[in-house]
C-alpha cells in the first residue's frame, strides 16, 4: 500500500503509519499537541493521484478579512457567533444527507455534532476517515472541519472561505481536512453547504447537488 506526499510522489505506508491514521485522526480537533508547520497556502500543491478526484468546487472569493483562529490545536474559531436562523438552516439541511446522522462528534471538542455515515453505509474512500464515520462536524459556534479533496481543501483556503487544518503536513492525517468558517449570511450558508455536499460526494461515491437537500 502507498501513501502519498504533497508533491505527488509516493512512499510505503507501515503499521505504525497506519495506526497514526486512526490515533491522529480522530483527535482532529480535541488534542492540545502543538502543530507541524505548514507551508503557505501558494505553496501547496494537491498530490498527483488526487489532483483528478472529481471536486465540482468553484467557489466565489469570499469578501473582507479572513476570520481568526486559533491556528493550531484545538482547531477552532476565534470570537465566532453564530447567526441563530443561518445556524439552525445550516444544521437543518445537512443532516438530510443520505446515510448521514447528527451524532455527538468523536474527532472535536464536546458539544460539536458529527456528520457520521450510517454502519453499514458503502463508501468510495473510507480511507479518507479511517478510525471514525464522520467526514465533517459543526462546532458549537458554527464553523465545521471538512474532509475533502485536496484540490478542494485548498480553493477552500485560498478564496478564504476556510483554512485548512494546522495537521494536514502530519503522516497519518488527511491533507484535505479544512475548517469552514461560521457562515453568517443565506449567501455564506450556500457556499458552505456547497462545500459539505463536495465533501459527501468525495467520500460516498455519490453525485448529489446542492439543490438536493433543499
Amino acid at each position: 500500500m502507498q501513501g502519498r506526499t504533497r508533491a505527488g510522489r509516493t512512499r510505503p505506508v507501515t503499521a505504525s503509519v497506519l495506526t497514526a491514521l486512526v490515533m491522529i485522526g480522530v483527535g482532529a480537533c480535541s488534542s492540545g499537541e502543538p502543530a507541524p508547520t505548514t507551508t503557505e497556502p501558494s505553496e501547496r500543491v494537491a498530490p498527483a493521484t488526487e489532483a483528478s478526484i472529481g471536486s465540482k468546487l468553484d467557489l466565489p472569493v469570499r469578501g473582507g478579512p479572513r476570520r481568526e483562529t486559533t491556528g493550531s490545536v484545538p482547531h477552532i474559531q476565534v470570537n465566532a457567533e453564530p447567526v441563530p436562523a443561518v445556524d439552525a438552516e445550516l444544521r437543518r439541511r445537512v443532516f438530510q444527507l443520505p446515510g448521514v446522522e447528527n451524532l455527538a462528534s468523536d474527532r472535536s471538542l464536546p458539544g460539536a455534532r458529527g456528520l457520521a455515515f450510517s454502519d453499514g453505509l458503502d463508501l468510495a474512500r473510507a480511507d479518507v476517515i479511517a478510525g471514525s464515520n464522520e467526514f465533517a462536524h459543526i462546532h458549537p459556534d458554527g464553523s465545521l472541519h471538512v474532509w475533502l479533496t485536496v484540490d478542494s481543501a485548498i480553493e477552500v483556503e485560498e478564496k478564504k472561505w476556510g483554512e485548512l487544518h494546522p495537521w494536514v503536513e502530519r503522516d497519518g492525517f488527511w491533507d484535505g481536512v479544512v475548517m469552514v468558517y461560521t457562515p453568517e449570511t443565506p449567501d455564506e450558508l450556500d457556499v458552505t453547504i456547497e462545500v459539505i455536499v463536495d465533501a459527501y460526494n468525495f467520500v460516498t461515491g455519490a453525485s448529489l447537488e446542492p439543490a438536493d437537500i433543499p
